[in-house]
């Protein structure tokens, strides 16, 4: 098994209803958007996604729906990490059976400090229990969020037990170097930086392409990056992603999203996180409508 994931990947926000459950309407609306803007491919209930904010069901619930919508699921990836490695049995068994292209699988993150062994033993059960239907395993190395790392000698453990089924990781540490060395591990090994700014290397074979919140909102000069190498489309990409620089995330790409939709409810996010500011609106609003101003002139 190899992955068969490449290029552009947004790590698609999930747009939330007022009582705080997954609005399915709007993440399907979404993820039609950003396939038809440019993105080779989607990271569904990532970090970006608030996967560790849904139940279990919930989470469930959104996979069902991009399935039940007819949307590629070939082009999916799908968050199905779980601090209760049940949960992420469930998870991935119910990606695997409706067809996505991959899990992403976070490690288990409220121990800190925990043995390799215990790591290999967490994998060890998520393949076990996927061996019938055995759908690729990407991990999720975001050591800032999860406290635990997929360090490079562990990878290599991995790979050697398991070469059928690990396939790649989403590298979210902002580590360059760590994510170039992930990606010398083996040829077929599917690296992906979590941003845009590597598109340009990643042409040149280092690695897969990228996983990137902020192609949520940049996605269509993202792709002139990645497919004509257009360095100006890239500069403009970067350029807003950097407008979030010292902001949180999450909440300012769903603003971002509500003002290109025009659409207010496309902000909401789930607690723990919190709106964005107003004066952060207003500021990475503006930031934007420059940007792609300047493009169009």
């Amino acid at each position: 098994m190899s992955a068969t994931l490449r290029g552009v990947i947004a790590a698609i926000a999930t747009p939330v209803e007022e009582n705080g459950a997954p609005d399915l309407k709007r993440a399907i609306n979404l993820a039609r958007y950003l396939l038809d803007s440019g993105c080779d491919a989607l990271n569904v209930l990532g970090t970006t996604g608030e996967a560790t904010s849904f139940a279990r069901d919930e989470r469930m619930a959104v996979m069902g729906a991009y399935k039940a919508a007819g949307l590629p699921l070939d082009r999916l990836m799908v968050g199905t990490g779980a601090a209760a490695v049940a949960d992420a049995v469930a998870l991935t068994r119910h990606a695997a059976e409706l067809g996505f292209a991959g899990a992403l699988v976070l490690p288990p993150f409220y121990y800190k400090g925990v043995p390799d062994d215990g790591l290999v033993a967490y994998i060890d059960t998520l393949v076990t229990a996927t061996a019938a239907r055995p759908i690729p395993i990407y991990l999720y190395h975001f050591p800032a969020m999860s406290g635990l790392p997929w360090h490079v000698n562990l990878i290599k453990r991995l790979l050697e037990s398991y070469p059928a089924r690990i396939v790649g990781l989403k590298d979210s540490s902002g580590d360059m170097a760590y994510a170039r060395s992930a990606a010398a591990i083996a040829p077929h090994f599917a690296v992906f930086p979590s941003t845009e700014a590597a598109l340009i290397e990643a042409r040149g074979g280092t690695f897969a392409g990228c996983i990137s919140a902020t192609a949520n909102v940049n996605a269509d000069l993202c792709a002139r990056a990645w497919r004509d190498g257009d360095a100006a489309a890239l500069d403009a990409a970067v350029t807003i992603r950097k407008l979030f620089d010292g902001k949180p995330l999450v909440s300012g790409v769903k603003a971002l999203l509500a003002h290109i939709h025009g659409d207010p409810a496309l902000a909401r996010v789930k607690p723990p996180l919190a709106p964005f500011s107003a004066a952060d609106r207003a500021a990475v609003c503006a930031g934007h409508d420059a940007v792609r101003a300047e493009r169009a002139a």
